[in-house]
């Protein structure tokens, strides 16, 4: 019995490592079977994805020539079309619009009114004026009659002293020629002199104050005629201000904008009218700040207008940034032409570079960006990939500087879902 038992458990023992070796087999068979399907799963995708891609229609790409001949590398920004000349018509006085002659977007000759104001309160502030200068003016004649007149009581009172003092001098001698006759005193020679003495000082204290009162007067002259000066300035400016009211052009345009608000109140120097030179235009391009080191003065520039390129160059550059973008001022080698309109927007380029005989090629999506990337050459029905160096590239075209010859045909479409094909045939 004791032996059928040990018989009875080492079976038992000997069942559960066999079972357990069947189940570790098992687990392994399906881990390498789950191994291998995966591994054929990814093997299938790749040659279905490497099989579909590896063929292209003709009609499903563009193609370019490479070509010798000079790019230019150029730096994108944005412009605005705007009049070369164009003047704004301000208001020469505090006023209110009577009348609007001349309607936006109307030609004018240079003369011709475009608007008139109420200048009411300026003609009376005129009027005022001139008549604060004929006062002025009556003043100063009065002043210098008066001047006149002291120049005139001083020579006859300076007449009147000088005889007076020539009577006492011949009293003086008469009264020393008596005391010597001994018919006089000493005492009456005294009073003689003294009677002279004092007649003296009495004409220079009076031609003194004659001549003091004579520099006042004259200051006093001066004085009235510099305000006067002043007043009749005031009077010209206020005249000229008053033929300007009637805001005409200075010269021959298109009026571009004419404030229409009758009766509003419009301050002096506030703006009423804008009249456009038309035939003469220039461009105010605009860029981000990163690209200031590379904008200057004289840099060319080509502007892209409906597929014409006009040419040009910088003319002016903004010495203030505004939200990290900077301004500047394009002066066009053909200011009038035919494709520009006032505030039209356009693309701009700035020439940074220029490399001349260089192989090139019509830019295109296949081109992304880097010195180092692969195109696809067309050859013999089949577009072969191959790695080149570009070099300057701008909306025209691109630099290739190795990689292909001129007349070698390129593909220049977005070729980026098949950029793990060697070779792709076009169908």
């Amino acid at each position: 019995m004791a032996i059928a038992s040990n018989y009875a458990i080492q079976g038992t023992i000997m069942d559960k490592e066999i079972t357990q070796e069947v189940t570790s087999q098992r687990k392994r068979k399906t881990v390498g079977i789950v191994l291998i399907s995966l591994t054929v799963l990814i093997a299938l995708i790749w040659i279905v994805r490497t099989t579909l891609k590896s063929s292209i229609k003709k009609s499903e790409i563009t193609t370019a020539v490479v070509e010798t001949g000079n790019i230019e590398n150029t730096l994108n920004a944005t412009g605005e079309v705007l009049p070369e000349f164009e003047e704004i018509l301000t208001s020469p006085i505090n006023a209110s619009i009577k009348n609007v002659i001349m309607d936006a977007g109307k030609k004018v000759n240079a003369g011709q009114s475009i608007l008139t104001l109420d200048k009411s309160a300026t003609q009376t502030d005129f009027e005022k004026l001139k008549f604060q200068l004929e006062s002025k003016q009556n003043e100063i004649k009065k002043l210098k009659l008066d001047l006149n007149k002291s120049f005139y009581d001083i020579q006859s009172n300076n007449d009147i002293k000088k005889l007076r003092i020539d009577n006492l001098a011949d009293a003086v001698e008469n009264a020393k020629r008596l005391f010597k006759a001994g018919g006089g005193t000493r005492e009456g020679i005294e009073q003689a002199e003294l009677n002279l003495k004092v007649a003296q000082l009495e004409k220079k204290q009076l031609e003194n104050e004659v001549k003091n009162k004579q520099q006042t007067m004259q200051i006093e002259i001066k004085e009235a005629e510099i305000a006067a000066d002043i007043l009749s300035s005031d009077l010209v400016a206020q005249q000229r201000k008053l033929n300007l009211a009637n805001i005409v052009a200075t010269r021959a345009g298109v009026v571009t904008f004419v404030n229409r608000n009758i009766g509003a109140n419009v301050h002096e120097g506030e703006s009423l009218a804008r009249i456009a030179d038309l035939g003469s235009f220039k461009v105010q391009g605009s860029i981000s700040d990163n690209s200031l080191d590379q904008l200057h003065t004289g840099l060319p520039v080509i502007v892209l207008i409906n597929e014409v390129q006009l040419r040009g160059h910088v003319v002016n550059v903004s010495p203030s940034i505004q939200n990290s973008i900077i301004s500047f001022d394009i002066q066009l080698d053909e200011r009038n032409n035919k494709q520009l309109r006032p505030n039209m927007k356009v693309d701009v380029y700035l020439v940074t570079a220029t490399h001349n005989h260089i192989m090139r090629v019509a830019n295109g999506p296949a081109f992304k960006g880097p010195d180092l990337q692969d195109i696809y050459v067309v050859n013999n029905g089949k577009a072969e990939r191959r790695t080149v160096h570009i070099g300057l590239t701008n909306f025209d075209f691109v630099e290739i500087k190795d990689g292909v010859k001129p007349g070698d045909v390129v593909i220049n479409s977005d070729m980026s879902g098949y950029k793990n094909s060697k070779e792709i045939s076009i169908n």
